[in-house]
């Protein structure tokens, strides 16, 4: 699905909104891409004359990624809060030019709470491993 169709499940918007297309594969996983273009807000500073995207926007898009595997009905009555990052690790830096793609899953759902893994890679050089868990709270 494109960003359009993205809209019509998550509740981001403009600037973070963070995805620029996502699909779920036959195993069940949300595979997220997100195309690092150079202009983005949060490239801005972080580091000038050596752009890398920050950690905590890897994560955003792990999680934006994951969203997609929930409910739609939930998801049109309720927004995703994060609350909780684990195990998240840092391999190799993603810089403007770069595709980044997402790989997550749902480990287990609990409501309120989604708990969920995800990595992220560029050129299949794994960049982020993560595992987190947000919970969706009536909007």
């Amino acid at each position: 699905m494109n960003k359009e169709e993205i809209k019509n499940i998550i509740p981001h918007r403009d600037s973070m909104l963070l995805l620029d297309e996502v699909r779920i594969n036959e195993e069940g996983k949300a595979i997220g891409l997100k195309n690092i273009i150079g202009d983005e807000w949060f490239l801005d500073g972080h580091f000038p004359g050596n752009p890398v995207v920050p950690g905590v926007i890897l994560c955003e898009i792990l999680a934006q990624s994951t969203c997609i595997l929930l409910p739609r009905e939930e998801l049109n009555k309720c927004i995703p809060y994060f609350t909780g990052l684990d195990k998240v690790r840092f391999k190799s830096p993603v810089r403007p030019g770069d595709v980044f793609i997402t790989e997550c899953e749902i480990i287990k759902q609990k409501h309120p709470f989604v708990f969920a893994k995800g990595k992220g890679y560029v050129n299949n050089k794994l960049c982020i491993s993560a595992e987190f868990s947000f919970a969706i709270i009536d909007n």
